[in-house]
C-alpha cells in the first residue's frame, strides 16, 4: 500500500525532509511531508536493523531511553510520556495539513481501539507539529476518529529536542515512534503505515517480557 505521491517518470521521488544536524530550541520545525522514500538512521554508528518494509528497529540491549516529552494536549490537558512507563508507548508525528498523516489516520485510530479494547498496555501519543492553531487539529481527530492525546507542539521542539542524538528519531512527517515498556525508543517508520505494518511494528514489543 503505497501512501506517498506518485513519482514522477524517469526520475527518482522526492526525498523526505530531514531535519538539520543542529537546530536551535527555539527554531521553527522544517520538516515537510509528501515525500517519496523513507530516510535511513539516526547519524553515527548504530545498530539499527531496517526490515523489507522500510522499520528501523534496535536490539533490546542496545536501545536508548527518550528525552523528556512532555506538555499541553490539543484538549488542554498535561501530558508526560515518561508517566507512560510499562506500557508500549505508540508516538506519532502528524500534521492536519499532511497528506500522508490523513492516509494514515484511520489506522492509527483503528489499532488504538482494538489495543485498548485487548487489554494490551499500549498507549498512543501523537505529536502534532506545524498546524497554527489547534482548531485545525482538533478536526483532524474527529474526522479521522483519532481518540488517544496528541500533544500540540506547532514549533517541532519536542521533535527535535525529545530524541537523543544518534537515536531513531523522527526525521519527517509523519513518523512514527515506538517505545518499549521500559520508556526505550525500540522501533521507528519514517513512512505513513497501514494496520498491519503498525501491528508489526508493535506486536513483538507487545510480546516482550
Amino acid at each position: 500500500m503505497n501512501f506517498g505521491r506518485a513519482p514522477r517518470s524517469r526520475s527518482k521521488r522526492r526525498p523526505r525532509a530531514l531535519l538539520p544536524a543542529a537546530v536551535a530550541a527555539a527554531a521553527m520545525l522544517t520538516l515537510t511531508a509528501c515525500g517519496g522514500g523513507a530516510t535511513s538512521g539516526g547519524g553515527g554508528d548504530t545498530n539499527f536493523v531496517t526490515n523489507t518494509g522500510g522499520v528501523q528497529t534496535v536490539a533490546k540491549a542496545d536501545r536508548e531511553p527518550v528525552n523528556e516529552i512532555a506538555g499541553e494536549t490539543l484538549e488542554g490537558e498535561q501530558l508526560d510520556v515518561a508517566d507512560l512507563k510499562g506500557q508500549v508507548v505508540v508516538l506519532n508525528v502528524w500534521g492536519s495539513w499532511c497528506g500522508p498523516c490523513r492516509a494514515e489516520a484511520p489506522y492509527f485510530a483503528k489499532v488504538a481501539k482494538e489495543t485498548e479494547a485487548k487489554g494490551q498496555d499500549v498507549a498512543f501519543v501523537g505529536l502534532n507539529a506545524r498546524d497554527a492553531n489547534k482548531g485545525s487539529a482538533i478536526a483532524f481527530e474527529k474526522d479521522y476518529g483519532v481518540t488517544y492525546p496528541s500533544i500540540y507542539d506547532p514549533a517541532g521542539r519536542l521533535i527535535v529536542n525529545g530524541f537523543p542524538k544518534g537515536s531513531l528519531n523522527p526525521q519527517a512527517i509523519p513518523s512514527t515512534i515506538v517505545l518499549d515498556r521500559d520508556g526505550k525508543i525500540a522501533a521507528r517508520s519514517l513512512k505513513a503505515l497501514d494496520d498491519k505494518k503498525l501491528r508489526e511494528m508493535i506486536d513483538p514489543l507487545i510480546a516482550e517480557k
